[in-house]
């Protein structure tokens, strides 16, 4: 199973014209520009898969950061799905009854979240050549699993030892015995969130190169996994210390 993760503009809630909790996403366009691992998306590549979710009667889920080991962190669910010129849309509503869906909602309704990452197999496939004369794999027929909001990309330094790095981080920082005022424990509930989500793509990623007996140099979510990065962003160790060394400050 495949992950590929992009910066992406979401149009969400009644600002946007939405009913309230409401989302719509192009999670996957088709520019014929092979991302940073050489793919290219070929028109048509989700129909099969988006048939498949129709006839079953079943939903597509949306998670948070690929937990697909807790329910809690099954924060939405896609309404519609489709093609366009542009790519693969989907119409989704968050689960605002859910314990983690308000709290992603309102990230993304702010524009502090982002970034779409999705799950997939690839069926069909092949080596092409694009007009500019450059070589790119074309994914030509893809199944979906499911679609996550992510706080950083997947071909970011999410690795372990960058947590690691955090929690140390914290637990020098925290004085001991020190009652933390209440918007304190709330950002660092968000953290958690953010570490947690962190840590299952790591694990993820450790699995399946040891399944496919593949070395480091793979991207995160074993050797099968494609990431795309439109836009250079600070790797999430970065962010995360930065974030934390802040909130550290403001409670001493």
């Amino acid at each position: 199973m495949r992950i590929k993760s992009v910066p992406v503009q979401f149009k969400a809630g009644p600002a946007d014209g939405l009913q309230e909790g409401e989302f719509i996403v192009y999670p996957s366009t088709f520019i014929r520009k092979a991302d940073s691992y050489g793919d290219v998306v070929a028109k048509g590549a989700f129909l099969d898969t988006i048939k498949e979710w129709a006839d079953s009667g079943n939903v597509l889920p949306g998670l948070f950061g690929h937990r697909m080991d807790d329910p809690d962190y099954y924060v939405a669910s896609a309404l519609e799905m489709g093609e366009d010129e542009n790519g693969w849309w989907v119409k989704g509503v968050f689960d605002l009854e859910s314990p983690k869906g308000p709290h992603v909602y309102r990230l993304v309704k702010s524009r502090r979240l982002n970034q779409l990452s999705f799950a997939y197999d690839v069926l069909e496939g092949a080596d092409v050549e694009l007009e500019d004369g450059t070589k790119a794999y074309e994914l030509r027929k893809l199944r979906v699993y499911e679609f996550s909001f992510v706080p950083i990309g997947a071909n970011q330094d999410t690795s372990v030892v960058a947590v690691k790095a955090l929690a140390d981080l914290m637990a020098g920082g925290i004085k001991e015995g020190r009652v933390l005022a209440a918007k304190h424990i709330d950002s660092l509930r968000s953290a958690q969130d953010a570490i947690g989500a962190v840590i299952a793509a790591a694990e993820i990623a450790t699995d399946q190169e040891k399944a496919n007996g593949n070395g480091p140099d793979n991207d995160e979510g074993g050797a099968a996994v494609k990431s795309e990065d439109l836009t250079p962003i600070p790797s999430a160790r970065t962010l995360a210390c930065k974030a934390l060394e802040a909130e550290l400050a403001a409670i001493s």
